[in-house]
């Protein structure tokens, strides 16, 4: 039995539809089907998700990224979305968009749970106009809502968290023995008040995640619009081909460094599980994606590359630092005090550096800073702008270290400096930090020796 979820880009308009039916109509182990809410298409240039978050703030969502796109704009344009989306189907459109006008005209809640109330509104009517298209396609359909079901979320309204119970309630009312495709809205559940909330962006493959783990699926599959996960990012290297296999932390690792395919959350209850997760593409449903397992033979030393770009590297020295009790913990401390995620900690007796997205220093480093120097007691602080950090991941590494040697021997003979090198504890990664303005010079290098040349 699989369980399947479909994201914006498969169900952003009636051709994708179409699509994800027939997916459904070749494999009838295909039990239960999550979807999203309608992407971005040709004439929408903001997804539906946003027009639904800008209609809730009065067009500050929009404001807030500099779009001129007002509260009163964005509610014309889901009301044309889903009549367009009705209307290219061929099914009654007063179905869906009467009950939408009145979900978004009248409802009387505020701030956080206005917010969620109207986020949920794209799957939940999504869903609906899927239903009614399975029903015209002679499919039998179940349509599980999840204030229905009882699915359980905290009451934070804007990025509820599954509660147990929820896996009972699913248990309890999927009976996937029968002859049934049982389809769900994702991304939004019911707090214990009966009052709708949402998860964080992206909730969908977590509701497929926790829909999969409930019944003890044999696959989840995650469909969507590319082939899978690339061994680098396509958009620099193009004959980059997808991975086939890969083990949870491996997606992890490279997840954590800007391969942003999947929500990691989704992942957590798989894995606890052992449920394999298939990463497929709607628009090329025959290529058989990338399957994240448990474990596999580790076949390859190297199976990915990922890098983050637009970091910050903050190195401080004061003598005996690594001597120092409750300095670590004083620094992220002052960091946390910011809002500042921090990354790496590269350190020795007498320094430290920390890796930062740079963004988040800008209105803050002068402050943050001050408060270093003043809390810490520093010596020095140094810091680099505009790094890019080129992560290696591979499970084979932990047996065979040498690729180190290859990547950093690659880069010497191509004349390109690197500003830091770091090994993961768990020896199944490493980090290597390049200025931004030749980080696609040092990817390409590192791809054409440490990955290429193992096909």
């Amino acid at each position: 039995m699989k369980v399947c979820k479909f994201g914006g880009s498969s169900v952003k308009d009636a051709t994708q539809i179409r699509k994800v039916i027939k997916i459904l109509q070749q494999d009838k182990s295909r039990k239960v089907v999550v979807v999203s809410a309608p992407g971005r298409d040709d004439l929408h240039d903001q997804k539906i998700t946003d027009h639904l978050l800008n209609y809730a703030t009065n067009g500050k969502h929009f404001s807030d990224h500099l779009i001129e796109v007002d509260a009163q704009q964005s509610f014309e344009a889901i009301i044309t979305k889903y009549e367009k989306l009705c209307i290219d189907l061929g099914i009654d459109k007063n179905k869906i968009i009467e009950p939408l006008k009145k979900d978004l005209e009248n409802t009387k809640l505020k701030d956080e749970k206005r917010e969620a109330f109207c986020l949920s509104r794209g799957e939940h009517h999504n869903a609906k106009v899927i239903e009614q298209f399975m029903k015209k396609s002679k499919i039998n359909v179940k349509l599980m809502l999840p204030e229905d079901f009882g699915f359980i979320l905290s009451e934070n309204f804007t990025d509820g968290k599954v509660l147990n119970e929820s896996y009972e309630n699913i248990e309890r009312d999927f009976s996937i023995e029968e002859d049934i495709l049982y389809l769900v809205p994702g991304f939004y559940g019911i707090t214990k008040n009966k009052e709708i909330a949402v998860m964080s962006r992206g909730g969908s493959d977590l509701t497929g995640g926790e829909l999969a783990y409930a019944l003890d699926a044999d696959v989840y599959e995650n469909w969507t619009d590319t082939n899978g996960v690339y061994e680098v990012d396509p958009r620099v290297i193009e004959d980059a081909n997808v991975i086939p296999r890969l083990t949870f932390k491996e997606l992890r690792l490279l997840s954590s460094k800007g391969f942003n395919v999947f929500h990691f959350d989704a992942m957590l209850n798989c894995k606890k599980s052992k449920i394999p997760i298939n990463i497929r593409n709607t628009n090329n449903p025959d290529h058989e994606g990338t399957l994240i397992l448990s474990e596999r033979v580790p076949m390859e030393d190297n199976v990915g590359i990922a890098r983050l770009d637009n970091m910050a590297s903050i190195h401080i020295q004061k003598d005996m630092l690594a001597e120092e009790i409750g300095f670590m913990a004083e620094l992220l401390k002052v960091f946390s005090e910011f809002g500042i995620n921090t990354y790496h900690y590269p350190t020795d007796k007498d320094d430290i550096a920390v890796l930062v997205d740079q963004e988040c220093l800008k209105g803050n480093i002068n402050n943050l800073r001050r408060q270093i120097e003043k809390r810490i007691k520093t010596d020095n602080i140094f810091i680099t702008y505009n790094l890019s950090i080129i992560t290696i991941v591979g499970i084979g590494l932990k047996e065979n270290s040498f690729a180190i040697v290859d990547a950093i021997w690659a880069l010497k003979e191509n004349n390109i400096s690197f500003d830091l090198f770091d090994m993961s504890p768990s020896k199944i990664s490493f980090h290597i930090g390049v200025s931004q303005n030749i980080a696609d010079v040092a990817l390409q290098t590192l791809y054409d020796n440490l990955l290429k040349k193992e096909e």
